[in-house]
């Protein structure tokens, strides 16, 4: 794969290794007016095991029975990648995981005291549910995660006796969760390490982050910097408010900033990206990184003079996310588009001919507020 990101970041490369835990199928449905049928769960499964995602979560079965049949449809693909389930620290919950035979799960419980409040729970209430469902899906063969919702903003002796506690009830792995998105990608750093510290390193730590701020990617970054071993998230940054971790995106700038090699294949985001688009009915932002549809599209004039370099004007190949390159004409174009794109459609036009037609096509670009399409400009050509 190609990358033109100069020197400017090989002072801080590191070495590490990382999977990706998806929850597009459970936390990315969460997205607001967003309906997935199980047969698009098992679809949208079937891609991302194509992708290279090392670990799906199928779902949270108690929600309903659609979600239940997903989860089921799902254990039973035969996908490469290891099928989680999804739980509260809650007896049903968990038993519903056992009835499904899902071999590994998320267990959740609220850690913060602002949402302890809200449930009007206190903490050795929740400590001894944590406990509870931790033991028993342990005793039942379930490898557990424990997942401490808005353990961003938990009381820090609080969060440190949480987990040491769910580590010692059998969980075999912890996530640390920034539920609101509110962690600095330096506080997140910190606070992988801290729980490092504190479950032991042959506890994995996931790190399970929303992009209120704007900031999810960064703080995926450095947590894995900081040794997280999984990664949650979903594609194209579906969830709740402003979404969760853009998986996609975070391979994206391990791999090409940092120099940290993942298992996700890049070059097949796009067109799953579409396809989960189709399906949730949300659009993307053409400026969207990786996904977006103006990435390697040139309507500038002063670029489109470029295009022949493409190193010049972008920061990795087309090539590496499949993406194909081209020229698009309206306002901002000048002559070099034209020339680009009569070559693209084989119009054969001298200088003055390029020349009157880059008015022409200004004109109708400023009268459009839009693209002249590759129909009108051979319209223009013709006079």
């Amino acid at each position: 794969m190609t990358f033109w990101t100069g020197e400017i970041n090989d002072a801080h490369r590191f070495e590490a290794e990382v999977g990706f835990y998806d929850t597009t199928l459970r936390d990315g449905e969460q997205t607001v007016g967003v309906v997935l049928t199980p047969e698009d769960k098992l679809e949208l499964a079937r891609g991302l095991d194509e992708l290279g995602i090392e670990r799906i979560e199928a779902g949270f079965p108690r929600v309903s029975a659609d979600d239940w049949r997903a989860v089921e449809l799902i254990r039973d693909a035969g996908l490469q990648a290891e099928v989680w389930g999804f739980s509260r620290a809650v007896d049903a919950d968990v038993q519903a995981l056992v009835e499904l035979d899902v071999g590994a799960s998320v267990i959740e419980s609220p850690i913060s005291d602002l949402k302890l409040a809200a449930l009007g729970v206190d903490r050795d209430a929740m400590l001894q549910r944590i406990v509870k469902a931790v033991s028993f899906a342990a005793e039942q063969g379930i490898r557990v995660a424990f997942f401490g919702v808005d353990g961003s903003r938990a009381d820090p002796f609080y969060f440190e006796t949480v987990y040491k506690t769910a580590v010692e009830a059998g969980a075999a792995e912890v996530v640390v969760v920034d539920t609101i998105g509110i962690a600095t990608p330096e506080a997140v750093a910190e606070l992988i390490g801290r729980t490092t510290e504190w479950v032991g390193r042959d506890h994995p730590v996931h790190f399970h982050g929303h992009n209120d701020f704007g900031l999810a990617t960064a703080a995926a970054v450095a947590a894995v910097r900081a040794g997280a071993r999984w990664i949650q998230g979903t594609v194209n940054g579906m969830g709740e408010r402003a979404g969760n971790a853009n998986l996609p995106e975070i391979a994206l700038a391990l791999q090409g900033l940092y120099g940290v090699e993942t298992r996700l294949r890049l070059e097949r985001v796009r067109a799953f990206a579409a396809r989960l688009q189709h399906l949730s009915g949300y659009e993307l932002e053409p400026y969207k990184p990786l996904v977006g549809d103006n990435l390697f599209q040139r309507e500038s004039g002063a670029v489109a003079s470029q295009f022949h370099d493409p190193q010049a004007i972008e920061p990795y190949s087309s090539d590496v996310v499949a993406a194909k390159r081209g020229i698009v004409l309206g306002k901002k174009s000048g002559i070099d588009s034209i020339r680009i794109k009569a070559e693209e459609l084989g119009l054969d036009l001298d200088e003055d001919a390029q020349r009157e037609l880059l008015a022409r096509v200004k004109e109708l670009g400023t009268q459009k507020r839009d693209v002249v399409s590759d129909e009108e400009f051979r319209q223009l050509a013709r006079g």
